[in-house]
C-alpha cells in the first residue's frame, strides 16, 4: 500500500486499519484513541452555538454536518496482540472487551475550579501491570494547558503531551516502532518523532491525513505552549 506521508521514519497511510495492520511487521507499542462505539456526538461546537474559532483565524459559525465518529459497535479485538505494548483510550467504553491491565488516567480539570465540558478526564487502558497512573494537564473547553483552542486541528483532539507521557510510560528503546490505528490530527506521531521514535499513523479521513502531515513537516512547529 502506497503511504499518503512517508519521512524521517514516520509514516501514514489513508485507509482503513483494518486492512493495514495485518501487513505490518513487528510493533513495539499500539497507542491510539478509537471511536467508542455509543454513537456519541463528537461535534463540540454545539456548546457553544455552533461557533469554533478556526486555525489563526476569527470565531465563524459551524456550517459543515456535526462529525459522529461513532456510528458502530467498536470492538478492540483487532489492536490487542499486535504489538509488545498497547495503550487504548476509551477504557469506561468497551472495559468488558478488554484484558486486565494498568489504568492511565488523563485528568484533564482546570486546577482553578473552572467548570470543565462532559468530562473530569478520560481514561486508558495499558497491556502491562495492573496499577492505576493519573497525569493531569488542563483541558478543558477554551482553557487548556498546551495547544490552544485556536490548534483546534480534530473535534476529539489530545494533547501531544499527554501522548508523550504515555509513550514514556512504556519506556521503550530508541527509536522504536509505535502504530495509532485511528490517528486523528497526529499528535501520537508528533510525540513519537519529539522522542526520538518511528511510528505509523493509519487514518480513513483524507481531511487529517492532510492535517497530520502538515503537523509533522513543520519542524519547528511548537503545539507545547
Amino acid at each position: 500500500m502506497q503511504p499518503y506521508y512517508d519521512h524521517a521514519g514516520i509514516t501514514i497511510f489513508n485507509a482503513d486499519c483494518r486492512d493495514v495492520l495485518p501487513t505490518l511487521g513487528p510493533v513495539d507499542l499500539v497507542l491510539t484513541d478509537p471511536p467508542y462505539g455509543d454513537k456519541h456526538n463528537t461535534d463540540y461546537t454545539r456548546f457553544s452555538k455552533g461557533r469554533q474559532r478556526p486555525i489563526g483565524g476569527a470565531y465563524t459559525r459551524h456550517t459543515h454536518e456535526p462529525i459522529v465518529n461513532d456510528t458502530e459497535s467498536f470492538d478492540p479485538a483487532h489492536l490487542i496482540g499486535i504489538a509488545s505494548q498497547a495503550i487504548i483510550f476509551g477504557w469506561n467504553r468497551f472495559s468488558a472487551q478488554l484484558p486486565i491491565g494498568s489504568l492511565l488516567v488523563w485528568d484533564k480539570r482546570d486546577p482553578s475550579g473552572g467548570a470543565g465540558i462532559l468530562s473530569d478526564g478520560e481514561v486508558a487502558w495499558y497491556s502491562k501491570g495492573r496499577g492505576v497512573y493519573i497525569f493531569s494537564h488542563m483541558w478543558a473547553g477554551y482553557r487548556r494547558a498546551s495547544e490552544q483552542f485556536d490548534q483546534r486541528l480534530h473535534p476529539t483532539q489530545k494533547p501531544a503531551a499527554l501522548m508523550r507521557w504515555c509513550i514514556a510510560r512504556a519506556s521503550l528503546d530508541h527509536a522504536a516502532l509505535i502504530c495509532d490505528p485511528y490517528m486523528g490530527s497526529g499528535p501520537v506521531l508528533q510525540a513519537a518523532k519529539e522522542l526520538g521514535h518511528r511510528a505509523i499513523g493509519i487514518e480513513i479521513d483524507e481531511r487529517y491525513c492532510e492535517i497530520a502531515a502538515r503537523r509533522l513537516s513543520q519542524e519547528v512547529f511548537d503545539f507545547s505552549t
